[in-house]
């Protein structure tokens, strides 16, 4: 700790105490400092777009909210209160309130507590529009000083880990809240529109299911089991539901990871997946190019973005980039005539740093297609991707080494997931027992062969199309890293030290 830091601590102990002395002169003389009541009866909002009628018909208001300012001037005390709609200056004067309730205004409340404050509406001589109140009553004390009151919330760490100040003291943060709601409920809206069911599928598993990667793991003590925590958003599931009829479905809800943390990925996270029987890969990407379009306008107000260095305007047309001709572009390598040793080398000829544990020619690939998306500005789809890392995706029937699958690319990342689902059982087993294989030899990502679904897979499912995206695709349009995305990310416990 730093001695500024340390000062700003010690500072911050001694207000603490003071309060804490605050609080039991309040219960002295008689006050609840933590009510359970309130009679709000408006929003300042609503007061501040209204002020000039209810200022003339003298009407009675009562506020509720956290002071956040307060400066006395003899027998006149100014505040600030504050609710979720916004903030207004309101005065107090002895005469109005009455000596005894001033004194206690003045002398054990303090700036971050919690008010109601009944007044009417009044114009100051400066010409600030105010309440004038009559009558008062604390609703919270509070026992540690804001942030603003010392050192601040500078610190990244401390913000996401006292998110609730942060967001108390940031506009910007409250903003991002605000608009990831907007996001999620466009896109149930637009699926909605769209005639699919939203659905909840588990989010505890027996086989995991639905993407290349390692899962979180807990033990079940009812059933004395170990269970996984789902890696998709029910794929295997939904597919379960195309089989019994269902021809439209999506789910939204998180889903859990058990992989590196960076400025892209989380473990514990927002996704949602979306199932479409009687259509293929080529019907999907016009609905997400859609879907995006929709929810970026809804959300944001624009089609144009800047993220990442990269100028996107989803308005464009969408191009697409063909796997194998892309990667050949930027580095040579023909994905579809090679092997691990000449991938590896061109690996490190390019300096691309990978996970060496379970390295094999899946893994191979997808590092050398990582390196070449991240210098596409988009917006399109990647197509053409290999069968061999699609163990869920059907093939080509023209180009059977090649799968039916697209990827939405934006700012050099992959923002989606979508595919013609493999329906073929004999097919889908097979290419679970080479996923089976890759697991065997140490890759921790590869699939497990799902017994279960196979067997379900072999009543029959329609054609479909299915398609999964993130709380990535906010975070890119927002501009910020994941974690700054969300409310309350995953901090490790503080030191007691």
């Amino acid at each position: 700790m730093t001695k500024s830091q340390n000062s700003g601590s010690q500072e911050a102990q001694s207000e603490r105490n003071d309060r804490l002395e605050k609080l039991k002169k309040l219960k002295e003389r008689g006050i609840n400092p933590y009510p359970a009541q309130a009679e709000r009866t408006h929003l300042i909002k609503e007061v501040k777009e209204n002020f000039k009628k209810l200022e003339e018909k003298k009407e009675k208001i009562v506020l509720s909210g956290r002071l956040r300012g307060k400066r006395a001037h003899g027998n006149l005390t100014f505040a600030q209160i504050k609710d979720k709609s916004g903030q207004i200056q309101i005065a107090f004067s002895k005469k109005d309130v009455g000596t005894e309730s001033y004194k206690t205004l003045t002398k054990l409340i303090d700036v971050g507590d919690f008010l109601e404050v009944e007044g009417t509406c009044f114009v100051t001589h400066k010409g600030e529009n105010s309440l004038m109140v009559s009558n008062w009553k604390l609703l919270t004390k509070s026992l540690r000083p804001l942030p603003a009151k010392w050192h601040g919330l500078k610190d990244e760490e401390e913000r996401l880990r006292r998110r609730y100040l942060d967001i108390l003291m940031n506009e910007e943060v409250k903003e991002i809240i605000e608009k990831k709601a907007k996001f999620w409920n466009s896109v149930r809206n637009f699926l909605n529109k769209k005639g699919f069911l939203e659905v909840e599928t588990p989010a505890l598993e027996t086989t995991t299911g639905g993407a290349d990667a390692r899962p979180f793991i807990t033990h079940h003590n009812a059933l004395d089991m170990d269970v996984y925590l789902r890696i998709s958003m029910g794929e295997l599931w939904q597919k379960r539901l195309m089989m019994a009829g269902l021809e439209k479905t999506f789910e939204i809800g998180r889903q859990f990871r058990n992989e590196g943390m960076d400025a892209e990925h989380l473990q514990d996270y927002t996704q949602m997946e979306f199932y479409w029987a009687y259509a293929d890969y080529e019907k999907g990407m016009k609905l997400v190019e859609e879907l995006f379009k929709y929810v970026a306008e809804e959300t944001f107000g624009t089609l144009k973005f800047k993220i990442r260095g990269f100028e996107v305007d989803l308005g464009k047309k969408w191009q697409h980039y063909d796997y194998q001709e892309t990667v050949k572009s930027y580095t040579g390598i023909d994905i579809l005539n090679t092997n691990e040793k000449e991938i590896k080398a061109k690996l490190n000829e390019l300096g691309v740093k990978y996970d060496k544990k379970g390295f094999n020619i899946t893994r191979a690939i997808d590092n050398l297609w990582k390196y070449c998306r991240r210098q596409i500005a988009g917006p399109g789809f990647l197509v053409g991707v290999p069968k061999v890392i699609s163990p869920l995706a059907k093939q080509d029937p023209e180009r059977p080494e090649i799968t039916q699958r697209f990827q939405p690319i934006i700012a050099g990342s992959e923002l989606g997931n979508g595919y013609s689902e493999l329906n073929n059982p004999v097919d889908q087993a097979e290419r679970f027992k080479n996923q089976q294989k890759l697991r065997e030899a140490g890759d921790e990502e590869a699939q497990m062969f799902d017994y279960d679904y196979v067997e379900a897979l072999e009543y029959g499912m329609p054609p479909t199309c299915g398609f999964g995206m993130s709380e990535r695709v906010f975070s890119f349009l927002m501009g910020k890293p994941m974690r700054e995305c969300q409310i309350f990310p995953l901090m490790k416990p503080k030191s007691k030290k």
